[in-house]
């Protein structure tokens, strides 16, 4: 269960979000035509069953035989696996088949150190783009396929590739007899995670996908929440709220953080509009970035997320449990950045697993096009994000 409060640490009322009724009427009945980029709303256009049954058997294939799992991708091809996967990790040990990820960065020193920790371990490659063009994923790739013609005689069942069904990726892998997977069309890549693109590394760090799949049917219990919660962040921002800092009191969700960072900027941030956002580990960040939210310049609010159900350590101090204390502060803390006209939406989450998960990401992609729709912009382009691959590649070339 997932309870969404809006209210009880901001200045906002129900009744503040009426001007936005028939806006809202539009958009849902926009999006439920799913005539652009929407195949996400819906599991059967996300993920056909063959492929949910492929990926179960692959994915035991790869715990069988590899040590590694190196997924290489940048954005939407790894930020949702890796939310999920570092949600649900033990803190210091992994499971026996490693899910690592690459590609997401240009950095010598992270590929050297990668290719020492794997080069005597048994190997299996995800490479994930949708255009088959990435720069980062491919520049990675190739030099892991170096390692790999080096280190074993047939590498056929050792490649996955996940793209789009014409991409001269998609060519190259069938001609290589690799294992592939499709990226749905009308789906991008920030949306993407419920497609292939996510639920092979999310099975091969065996979490339950089924219960993933549960979550992400369930979100749509949740559709108008989802978009009152972007009413509400479209009230902010027009009161020059221009940044919205995502809190979490529990650092294995700072990947989702990342996540969400990346499906709000890259759904919004278009034409000089949309908001900031930014993220913190509390109660860590309370000791230096909450200074400014108590009282530094008024131009963000918090979404903070609660977890009920965690570990119980108990405190004799306090004769409470940590699980219990580090949920009063975030009441607390909501309480006092509220006192310093900071404001606070609170998420609580009865439980982390993956079926809440899952609904959580679906909450926050309909919020994040509904926004999107809201300011007027497209949710579902990043001609920003094209324009700095076309300036470095032709700088390259």
């Amino acid at each position: 269960m997932i309870k969404y409060d809006f209210y009880t640490y901001t200045d906002k009322k129900v009744e503040d979000l009426n001007k936005y009724k028939d806006r809202i009427d539009s958009i849902k009945a926009t999006m439920l035509k799913k005539s652009s980029m929407l195949d996400w709303l819906d599991k059967d256009t996300t993920i056909t069953n063959e492929e949910i049954k492929r990926i179960k058997e692959i994915s035991k294939s790869i715990r069988e035989k590899a040590d590694v799992f190196l997924v290489i991708g940048i954005g939407g091809s790894y930020l949702g696996a890796y939310s999920f996967i570092e949600a649900f990790k033990n803190y210091f040990t992994h499971q026996d088949t490693e899910v690592i990820f690459a590609g997401y960065s240009l950095s010598s020193e992270y590929l050297k150190d990668l290719f020492e920790y794997i080069k005597d371990k048994d190997i299996v490659v995800n490479f994930i783009s949708k255009s088959g063009s990435t720069m980062e994923v491919n520049i990675v790739y190739q030099e892991v396929l170096k390692l790999l013609n080096d280190k074993y005689d047939d590498i056929t069942d050792r490649v996955i590739i996940t793209t789009d069904k014409e991409s001269n990726l998609m060519k190259y892998a069938k001609e290589n007899n690799f294992v592939t997977f499709e990226v749905p069309r009308n789906i991008g890549g920030r949306y993407s995670v419920f497609s292939p693109v996510g639920l092979l590394p999310i099975c091969v760090s065996n979490i339950n996908v089924d219960e993933v799949l549960k979550g992400l049917e369930a979100g749509k219990e949740d559709i108008d929440k989802a978009m009152e919660y972007a009413c509400i962040r479209d009230l902010f921002y027009n009161e020059g709220k221009v940044i919205e800092s995502f809190g979490v009191y529990e650092e294995k969700l700072l990947p989702f953080c990342e996540w969400l960072k990346q499906l709000f900027a890259e759904t919004q941030g278009k034409e000089n509009k949309a908001i900031l956002p930014i993220s913190t580990c509390n109660t860590r960040d309370l000791h230096s970035l909450g200074q400014f939210y108590q009282e530094g310049n008024k131009i963000l609010f918090e979404t903070n997320f609660k977890i009920e159900k965690t570990t119980n350590i108990y405190i004799d101090k306090y004769n409470k449990n940590l699980s219990d204390i580090n949920n009063l502060a975030v009441d607390k803390v909501a309480e006092a950045h509220m006192n310093g006209k900071t404001y606070s939406n609170i998420i609580t989450i009865d439980e982390l697993n993956p079926y809440n998960l899952a609904k959580l990401m679906y909450f926050f992609m309909i919020s994040a096009a509904t926004g999107g729709y809201l300011l007027n912009i497209d949710p579902f382009n990043q001609p920003g994000v094209e324009e700095y691959k076309k300036l470095l590649k032709d700088s390259l070339n």
